[in-house]
């Protein structure tokens, strides 16, 4: 301080100056304030967002897939029932339990069953399936899923086992999650459902009033894009005498491994084995313990504006002590016209499926269907995958965003005459085998699905089918259908 001017200590010590400097020093400082304040609203905000990048579930198709957890952060939006939808098991929020109900009522017309051949009369009835679960997640690893179904129908004068079952246990399993190495370990054992690619030939039987179980140890290791999955069941017997009657089919079984592939190309590719065991089974031509291997390839894709789905399936095996030998494929294509009001896809389906066509010959080559959706070629269940050739041009409109309206017409023949024509689930066409031509007939489609909301879902199908003349020779008539369905998920 000696080295400096006289002059300069007197400014620093003038009172003016001092309370001048003051006043800059609490200004900078209040600044200075403000902008800590505001970064830290704005951290704030940010950190805010971040958590509510999380958003509220919907209801799935499969129920057990669904993952609640998100209702754990304060910031997502709640609903009625929420409280119901994520119930806290301990201070983890990882940890929770989740109910939720589902019900569908559906009012179906049929007014020839089988074509009006072996009695069948005209009817109509209402179906409903309601069903209520329990989702339990003990942190990230393991879950326990638990549901009950009671299905039912009123008014309709053939109760098959797919139409009916009273309260009864539809899914009760355990599934453990864990990384092992570079991939992920998923195991689920206990009664449950599974499905393959479209639903083609093994699927949870959506269509009809009584899905399809199975009681199972499925596992399953995810590496990149790879997936191996291996399985051991026994589909599960439904009996619609009493409630909690349905067990284990003992008498069934289905068994194998699969490989899955993403990103082939454009597409995705999969294949599996399977070995199906029926006891006491009975066909046309051959009857006794069926045994049969399964061996099936898939690859479906998109590569705007195309669209694909390719399948193809070879049995081998036995049936008594005769052999088996069949076959069956399902195509189905599209081109959608993005450009257009209503974005119209034109699509077409073409499927075959092996039927026998030498009786007596020792050789079975009726294909089995396995377990089939129900809704892939149409409700109104005329069309079976057995003895078949089917193609089905189609055109579909996303009349808005929640409404689609599709309309086909479907062409069928038979791969031999020698063979009956199959309906849905194997069911026989009375009179048919070894008779008439390869026409089948013609049939209409129209079907409207409407997504109300993320709960609500309505649709409308109707069937008109024109039977061959060969056919109608038998007896047979045209044939109509019609469908109305709502369902409700929560």
């Amino acid at each position: 301080m000696s080295g400096l001017r006289p002059g300069f200590r007197l400014c620093l010590s003038s009172p003016i100056k001092q309370t001048t400097r003051q006043a800059a020093l609490a200004l900078v400082a209040g600044a200075l304030l403000q902008a800590g304040a505001a970064r830290a609203e704005t951290e704030t905000s940010a950190t805010t967002e971040a958590a509510c990048d999380a958003k509220r579930p919907i209801p799935s198709f499969n129920r057990w897939q669904e993952d609640w957890g998100a209702l754990a952060k304060p910031c997502v939006p709640r609903k009625p029932l929420d409280r119901l939808k994520y119930i806290a098991l301990s201070s983890d929020p990882a940890w929770y339990l989740s109910l939720g109900a589902n019900l569908r009522e559906r009012f179906e017309l049929n007014n020839t069953p089988l074509f009006g051949l072996g009695g069948s009369k005209p009817d109509s009835w209402v179906i409903q399936r309601a069903e209520v679960h329990a989702d339990a997640r003990f942190g990230e690893h393991v879950q326990a899923f638990f549901q009950l179904e009671d299905a039912r129908p009123f008014g309709k004068d053939a109760v098959s086992p797919v139409d009916k079952n009273p309260l009864d246990i539809e899914q009760a399993f355990v599934a453990f999650v864990y990384g092992v190495g570079p991939g992920t370990f998923k195991a689920r054992v206990g009664r449950q459902e599974m499905a393959f690619d479209l639903q083609r030939f093994v699927s949870v039987r959506d269509g009809p009033n009584v899905r399809q179980a199975f009681d199972a140890l499925w596992a399953d290791y995810e590496i990149g894009k790879w997936r191996f999955i291996g399985y051991l069941t026994q589909p599960v017997q439904y009996r619609d005498v009493d409630t909690f009657d349905d067990v284990s089919n003992k008498h069934l079984k289905f068994s194998g491994v699969r490989m899955e592939r993403a990103s082939v190309g454009p597409g995705d590719l999969s294949a599996y084995w399977s070995r199906y065991e029926r006891d006491n089974a009975r066909f046309l031509d051959a009857s006794g313990n069926e045994r049969r291997d399964v061996f099936d390839a898939r690859y479906a894709g998109k590569s705007a504006p195309f669209d694909w789905d390719v399948e193809a399936m070879a049995q081998i095996g036995h049936v008594g002590a005769d052999t088996v030998g069949a076959w069956a494929f399902g195509a189905l294509g599209g081109y959608t016209f993005s450009s257009l009001p209503g974005t119209p896809r034109v699509g077409v389906q073409v499927d075959g499926a092996s039927g026998d066509h030498h009786p007596g010959d020792g050789h079975v080559g009726t294909f089995n269907p396995l377990f089939p959706n129900g809704y892939y070629f149409t409700l109104a269940g005329y069309t079976g995958y057995s003895n078949l050739i089917h193609v089905k041009p189609s055109l579909t409109f996303k009349l808005t965003p929640k409404l689609t309206l599709l309309t086909a017409l479907g062409f069928q023949w038979r791969d031999t005459t020698q063979d009956a024509v199959y309906g849905q689930g194997m069911a026989t066409v009375p009179g048919t085998a070894g008779k008439g031509d390869l026409w089948t007939g013609m049939y209409a489609q129209v079907r409207a699905d409407w997504i109300v909301n993320d709960n609500v879902a309505l649709a409308l199908e109707a069937v008109h089918f024109e039977v061959g003349d060969s056919l109608r020779a038998l007896g047979a008539r045209n044939a109509d259908y019609v469908g109305v369905e709502a369902k409700l998920a929560w």
